[in-house]
């Protein structure tokens, strides 16, 4: 296990620097730049802008430039927020849209697992047609048309529930991670009834009930772990990005997380803003799939990562 952990590892390195350099190119060939504006600057300011950020450079130097503040931790300054860091801006949003994304991620979690194993228990019958037709229906409704759906129904018209803004109390909290965990919770039940159900019909599973063993004793102990192995697979890059927040559910509940900085970033050309939080996606996407392996072992002993396996 330790030498499968250390290969890993040292494959991320040019997994994140192959990331990183197509990610650098692509935004500088972007038409349109960090200072573009309706109202023109005179262009001595646009010329001493450009020296200040080394973007008069050539393409090749501030590349290299930028990869020695990455081997920095440094993600460089950002242009369109005065006297701000990108460090500074992650370390700020980064709080708020990891809470968000980790409170929708146990609520999916919560419900997507028990409905979806629910269902399978119950194939072909109107039980089963029934979660699987309202997931399909959260699969289908996007963040864009559900959030403003609730924010009519509980904060305009019964008024519970604020309409947007972001503070550390659940009353705030509600919409937003419900919005972002409900096709989450669509997608996990689908999975784990498709698992569930393959599972059920494994020879271990009839050996189990043939041996006598309560229905209950076979469904924990024995069904529930192999049926969980393609969830933790989705759990891997979806956990990336749901722990970093949703770009649209950020934006239409005013929530200020990495998410809102990644548009505005977009918008404004904001190449290292940009960068930063692309950067940031890779990272969480290589540990979460890492950490996805991991559990793989542990959920299924069969499973051993060791020096002779790949």
């Amino acid at each position: 296990m330790l030498g499968y952990s250390l290969k890993r590892l040292a494959s991320a390195i040019p997994t994140l620097f192959f990331l990183i350099t197509v990610a650098f190119f692509l935004i500088r060939i972007a038409p349109g730049g960090p200072f573009d504006s309706e109202r023109a600057l005179p262009a001595e300011i646009e010329a001493n802008l450009a020296a200040k950020y080394h973007l008069d450079e050539p393409l090749v130097v501030q590349y290299a430039r930028y990869l020695w503040q990455i081997a920095r931790f440094d993600l460089g300054p950002s242009f369109h927020y005065l006297d701000w860091t990108i460090n500074d801006l992650i370390a700020q949003g980064a709080p708020v849209s990891f809470t968000l994304g980790l409170l929708a991620l146990i609520l999916a979690l919560l419900i997507g697992v028990p409905i979806g194993a629910w269902a399978a228990l119950r194939q072909n019958r109107p039980t089963d047609y029934a979660v699987m037709s309202t997931a399909m229906i959260g699969i289908s409704v996007p963040n864009f048309v559900m959030a403003p759906l609730l924010i009519l129904l509980f904060a305009i018209t019964l008024g519970w529930l604020p309409a947007g803004g972001w503070a550390f109390e659940p009353s705030r909290m509600v919409l937003p991670v419900i919005t972002l965990a409900l096709p989450m919770i669509a997608y996990i039940a689908r999975i784990t009834r498709g698992s569930m159900i393959e599972v059920l019909h494994s020879s271990f599973i009839r050996t189990a009930r043939a041996k006598g063993m309560p229905e209950r004793d076979v469904l924990i102990h024995h069904a529930l772990k192999p049926a969980l192995l393609p969830v933790i697979s989705y759990l891997g890059p979806a956990a990336a990005a749901i722990l970093t927040g949703s770009v649209v559910v950020e934006r239409i509940f005013t929530i200020p997380g990495i998410g809102s900085y990644f548009v505005q970033g977009a918008l404004n050309r904001d190449y290292t803003l940009v960068m930063g939080v692309v950067i940031l996606y890779g990272v969480l996407i290589i540990a979460f799939n890492f950490l996805v392996d991991l559990l793989y072992a542990w959920l299924d002993p069969r499973i051993r990562y060791d020096e002779g396996s790949a």
